[in-house]
């Protein structure tokens, strides 16, 4: 019946295995999941989408170069004509910013 979906149980509650012996195999907490730590990232993605759509289309694509084609900061700078050393503050100050407008939206 479906009355008995809604029986509820101790996580402490020892999970029986086996026929007339009764042998206890483990609790029935250990059968519950642990967070997954990707939910974090995922959820950090969400709150830092509308910050991006701010930033201007030099720091969008310095961002992209270096986070999602994971070019090095000379790899950028030759792309780019910057040296290594502007590329390297550009990034700096981007993602500062972008720290500062996360802290201040939690």
């Amino acid at each position: 019946m479906a009355c008995n979906g809604y029986d509820s149980d101790s996580i402490d509650r020892p999970i029986q295995a086996g026929g007339g012996g009764k042998q206890q195999t483990g609790f029935v907490a250990d059968l519950i999941g642990a967070e997954d730590p990707a939910l974090g990232l995922a959820e950090d993605i969400q709150a830092l989408k509308p910050h991006l759509a701010k930033l201007n289309d030099r720091d969008r694509t310095l961002l992209q170069l270096r986070f999602g084609a994971e070019m090095t900061q000379t790899e950028i700078g030759e792309e780019l004509g910057l040296s290594q050393m502007h590329v390297s503050r550009l990034l700096t100050r981007i993602c500062n910013k972008l720290r500062e407008a996360l802290l201040a939206t939690a």
